[in-house]
């Protein structure tokens, strides 16, 4: 990833891609920005009036080399709000660096986001929350080791994160959901670095850290929302039990096959949680 060579300024990359975007008529303010995880686009289908642009004609934007990540960003309305999708993450296991998303963040953070909703899919390690669940994370446990503000130099690197899952926001995800009548569970997110799943050593580790789900992405752009003073609220959707669970034997078509399928329950959960967002607040 370019941030980890010698002379990249992810600053002068966000100030790049935001002319860009702008453009081509990509000006806030936004209620929120939404990232997708695997199997998820299908939000940014759901747009009005969208404008779109591909990642690979933006400055500083990641390639997304996973299936089921689309590497598109939009701007359009949901629920009579403007929202920006990021449809498609890069992951550190991709990019060889925890930052590969730090600029769309930066750009989340600069077209007038006011607030950041990240998506993905994971392993339960809760039997009774099996695949095609939703959860609302309250937390994470980095397994990692990986940072994506390593190598940042300004004393704005040592971000806080008591809260880093928005309390308002987890609030407004609890009342849209009850809204629309969808269950939404809540729990603890443990970020393993991938590409391989988990061994099942490592499932019931997490376990006992007090970890419910665990995943291979989202904690960094959790970092990063953080870092671009952006309130974060994030939801998972099972697609499977984690490896040695039952007949947990996690494999990437079963994460694709299963999130496309509970897209149209996260695709609501999310329309009803922007429709309750009041066009002001943060």
């Amino acid at each position: 990833m370019p941030e980890s060579k010698p002379g990249f300024e992810p600053e002068t990359s966000v100030d790049a891609a935001l002319s860009l975007l702008r453009a081509e008529g990509l000006a806030g303010p936004f209620a929120c920005a939404i990232v997708t995880g695997t199997g998820l686009g299908a939000l940014a289908r759901g747009l009005e009036e969208a404008v779109s642009v591909p990642y690979a004609r933006i400055p500083g934007f990641p390639e997304p080399g996973v299936s089921g990540h689309g590497g598109w960003l939009h701007a359009g309305l949901l629920s009579g709000q403007r929202v920006l999708v990021f449809e498609g993450r890069a992951h550190a296991y991709e990019a060889g660096a925890a930052g590969a998303m730090r600029v769309p963040i930066g750009v989340a953070r600069g077209l007038g986001a006011r607030s950041l909703l990240l998506t993905n899919a994971s392993g339960s390690l809760r039997p009774e929350v099996g695949p095609g669940s939703l959860v609302r994370l309250t937390d994470h446990i980095n397994l990692s080791g990986l940072n994506p503000l390593i190598g940042e130099r300004s004393d704005a690197r040592f971000v806080p994160m008591v809260g880093a899952y928005d309390p308002a926001l987890s609030a407004h995800l609890h009342a849209a959901a009850g809204a629309a009548g969808i269950p939404l569970h809540a729990g603890i997110y443990a970020w393993f670095c991938g590409p391989s799943f988990e061994t099942p050593a490592e499932v019931r580790m997490a376990g006992l850290l007090g970890a419910d789900l665990v995943g291979m992405s989202t904690v960094p752009e959790v970092i990063l929302g953080r870092f671009y003073r952006l309130p974060v609220a994030a939801v998972s959707v099972v697609t499977n039990l984690g490896a040695g669970i039952g007949d947990g034997d996690p494999h990437h078509a079963e994460t694709k096959a299963v999130a496309a399928r509970a897209g149209d329950d996260l695709a609501r959960l999310v329309a009803a949680y922007v429709a309750r967002r009041p066009a002001s607040e943060p």
